[in-house]
């Protein structure tokens, strides 16, 4: 039975250690969007090279979160943890050092690897080790100050960049992931799942090729106005997912117990995240090249302008899962979302010439807010879902819907707005990108009402998995 308490010595410095880890996972998924300019200048890249420095980080952080769910499940969450934290810091310096986009590129793909072992861990060390009256505090405390990472990434990598060089978006990250490594050894305690599984390899070639091929033509389609290549890609995507999910079916040890899935509120969750997530995501790649590109910011300014999220996630969202964690959590997962839709309709009307103070601020604070009342008892309720024994494993799925979400998002949305393959200005392409993801988080808004019950009732329910 876990029993460390959220205001233990040793319980914050596990929240520590969690928090820090994905935090500069999260942090590259974020930061990178800042850096894109100078990136394209240094490799005189067009826009589909600049999607493929983030999307391919993002493509395999995707593919292989699940995997690494599975692995912290059967080999130990903090060794997979400590393991994914090293290859995080070779494949950041590789990033850091590297002489063509190309090898960014590689580099982004591998560093993608390494984040997708360590990213689920966090999370699942978390739920498997804190007191059950004290977990949904624990995970509102991670999810804010693992948000705060999202959302700082554009101010720390604008500063970086304006400072010194993009290249150092992804140097700090070798003293921080230091860190998070020693802190891991020193205060947290090693927890596995069902040792009795074994490693399902068929699952994860499918998972990965189904993933990657499907992904790969949503990027280059569009773009290349779908040759034969991208179609064969996406074909042979969607039948390797379908034969995952069938392999899955049949596994006496599936990668992924399709049985976690019987829970309508784990499936509810896990689709509501994809749809807010994914327009997440969108917004702030989107945002941070509208404001360079079109506004005139530097990158430290348009870094700077999404600062106010920061600091609501770090002020509230630990509140907010306390709040959750009494009422339950479908009032906030269905209010948060609309209150973000607010503030991407407001995004819409930013144009060039637009002042900050009166244009860009106030729809930053909106959606700040949003993301404020919604994060935290979002993550607590995937995790309450699922047994103790799958926590490695439903922390990966929910984590990897988000990443993949994010990753389409970023793929898909530039074509549906107009936007793809104009060579770094969005112009009224923005607006109706805005208009898009609004709608996006409204369907998750649906979702969550129609389908979250209470974390006390998720607790206290049978078990979904066999």
């Amino acid at each position: 039975m876990p029993d460390l308490r959220f205001e233990s010595r040793q319980g914050r410095w596990v929240i520590g250690a969690a928090v820090l880890g994905s935090g500069i996972a999260f942090l590259d998924g974020s930061v990178v969007n800042t850096a894109l300019p100078s990136i394209q200048k240094t490799f005189n890249s067009d826009l589909a090279g600049q999607q493929w420095v983030v999307t391919g980080y993002l493509l395999t952080l995707g593919s292989f979160l699940v995997v690494g769910g599975s692995f912290g499940d059967l080999f130990g969450r903090r060794r997979m943890f400590v393991f994914g934290l090293l290859g995080f810091t070779v494949t950041s310096l590789l990033c850091g050092v590297a002489v063509s986009l190309p090898m960014l590129v590689i580099a982004r793909i591998l560093q993608g690897v390494a984040a997708a072992l360590l990213v689920p861990g966090s999370l699942a060390m978390l739920s498997s080790v804190f007191h059950p009256d004290d977990r949904a505090r624990a995970i509102g405390a991670w999810s804010g100050l693992s948000t705060i990472s999202t959302a700082l990434g554009p101010f720390l990598g604008g500063w970086l960049i304006d400072s010194v060089s993009w290249r150092f978006v992804f140097l700090i990250n070798l003293p921080l992931a230091a860190a998070a490594i020693y802190i891991a050894q020193c205060f947290v305690p090693e927890t596995r799942g069902d040792e009795h599984r074994r490693i399902d390899f068929p699952g994860i070639v499918l998972l990965s090729v189904g993933l990657g091929a499907l992904v790969y033509s949503l990027i280059e389609g569009p773009d290349r106005k779908w040759p034969q290549s991208t179609v064969a890609a996406a074909v042979l995507g969607v039948c390797a997912l379908i034969m995952f999910v069938a392999l899955e079916a049949r596994s006496s040890a599936p990668m992924v117990p399709l049985s976690l899935f019987r829970s309508h509120t784990f499936s509810g969750a896990n689709a509501a995240t994809f749809v807010i997530w994914g327009a997440i995501g969108a917004v702030f790649f989107l945002l941070t090249l509208h404001l360079q590109n079109d506004l005139g910011y530097s990158a430290l300014e348009a870094g700077a302008a999404t600062l106010p999220v920061t600091g609501l996630m770090m002020l509230f969202s630990a509140r907010s899962g306390a709040i959750a964690q009494r009422i339950g959590p479908r009032p906030s997962m269905t209010v948060g979302p609309l209150v973000i839709a607010g503030g991407f309709v407001w995004m819409s009307r930013i144009k060039p010439g637009a002042a900050y103070l009166p244009s860009v601020l106030p729809p930053v604070i909106v959606f700040g807010l949003g993301l404020v009342i919604v994060v935290a008892p979002l993550t607590a309720t995937v995790l309450a879902a699922v047994e103790d024994r799958f926590a490695g494993v439903g922390s990966a799925i929910n984590n990897a819907v988000a990443r993949v979400a994010n990753l389409l998002a970023i793929a898909v949305l530039p074509a549906l707005a107009g936007i793809a393959g104009t060579g770094g200005s969005l112009n009224s392409g923005f607006s109706k990108s805005m208009i898009i993801c609004a709608a996006m988080t409204v369907v998750g808004s649906l979702i969550c009402f129609a389908t979250i019950r209470s974390i006390r009732q998720v607790e206290a329910a049978p078990p979904t998995c066999q």
